[in-house]
């Protein structure tokens, strides 16, 4: 009997890898913001100590991003969700925790290593003016990837699969020859799609892709996202902090609060129900046009310095609903009715 409830056990396991692109667990970063060595010498109790400072900018994450899906992770400024973005695409160290593709982990592989998974992996930035280089062309800007992951191709072969890259963006390939100071913003951001989509990925991180053009040009880019989702079964860790787009974009949400996970749910259930009141207070704040639109929640007080995290929770100090257990313990992910997880002992208690 207890060999077959192991293999049981086993068989959900590979299941459950099988269906994750990639799997984060206890994912931390913190940055030290202590400055040089004589910075960090304090003069205390009469002699000398050396202190250090750090901004913990995530807070064991724990995410499967399933294959084919529309990740988005939202939260308020500086709640780490681009810092999670950079730690997945290893432009980051984490500090603790791993991070696996396809059952590999690759969080402590070095960039030799990491050569071929950059292929798989691809990312889009919020700023596609930063992200292009001034002094190339687009037609160089997106060849270089191709030719570095595709070292035997030939140049007529290099050429054809930037002009389909850029048709498939809706650049015209004659535009070639400009640099990135010669197009529009929404002209550049899809030159940073082409790019990405250029080297044939299967993962798409995009780090608020959106947040920086005009709002007529927005649904443009978003909508060039979802047909290239849905022609080359791409997934996509979207980062924003706009709810709107989540609500029409996102397979599931993940919502975070200074570092820390505290709702992850299917898009309709977190919109139709949100347990958690970050979450709540969040959903409240959306504009909507229907008289009966749910009173928006005012939180009380600050956001706590990423520096010295609160004990507890750290949503306590402006939760409603916090009690002394939310003052001292942290709350860990659980299971709702609705198949969603939340990280928050007033649902775990039904207070809330």
């Amino acid at each position: 009997m207890t060999d077959q409830n192991t293999m049981k056990t086993t068989e959900t396991d590979q299941i459950q890898v099988s269906e994750s692109l990639v799997q984060i667990r206890g994912l931390y970063k913190k940055f030290n913001i202590s400055g040089d060595f004589l910075d960090q010498l304090k003069f205390k109790g009469g002699k000398i100590v050396r202190e250090q400072e750090f901004v913990h900018a995530i807070n064991g994450v724990d995410l499967d991003i399933k294959k084919g899906e529309a990740l988005c992770v939202v939260g308020e400024s500086g709640c780490g969700k681009s810092t999670v973005a950079r730690t997945v695409m290893g432009l980051l160290t984490p500090s603790a925790g791993t991070i696996s593709y396809r059952g590999e982990r690759i969080d402590d592989l070095d960039d030799k290593q990491l050569l071929s998974y950059r292929k798989k992996m691809q990312m889009i930035f919020q700023n596609p003016y930063a992200s292009l280089n001034p002094r190339m062309t687009i037609a160089q800007t997106l060849e270089e990837p191709v030719t570095v992951h595709n070292p035997d191709w030939t140049a007529r072969q290099v050429r054809d699969k930037v002009h389909e890259a850029m048709f498939s963006v809706g650049i015209d390939p004659s535009w070639g020859e400009r640099f990135a100071h010669e197009f529009s913003g929404g002209q550049r951001q899809r030159i940073s799609i082409a790019r990405a989509l250029a080297v044939d990925p299967e993962f798409i991180v995009a780090d608020e892709p959106i947040s920086a053009l005009d709002v007529s040009i927005q649904a443009q880019v978003l909508n060039l996202l979802m047909d290239a989702q849905e022609k080359r079964n791409l997934t996509y860790l979207f980062i924003t902090h706009d709810l709107s787009v989540v609500e029409h974009f996102g397979t599931r949400v993940a919502v975070m609060y200074l570092g820390s996970l505290c709702e992850l749910a299917a898009t309709k259930t977190l919109f139709a129900k949100p347990r958690h009141p970050y979450t709540q207070a969040l959903m409240s704040a959306i504009p909507r046009l229907e008289d009966d639109r749910p009173q928006h929640i005012k939180l009380q007080g600050e956001v706590p310095t990423p520096v010295n995290l609160p004990s507890g929770c750290v949503f306590h100090g402006r939760c409603p609903y916090a009690n002394e257990r939310c003052k001292q313990e942290i709350p860990q992910l659980i299971t709702t009715d609705e198949g969603g997880q939340v990280a928050c002992h007033g649902v775990a208690e039904g207070r809330i």
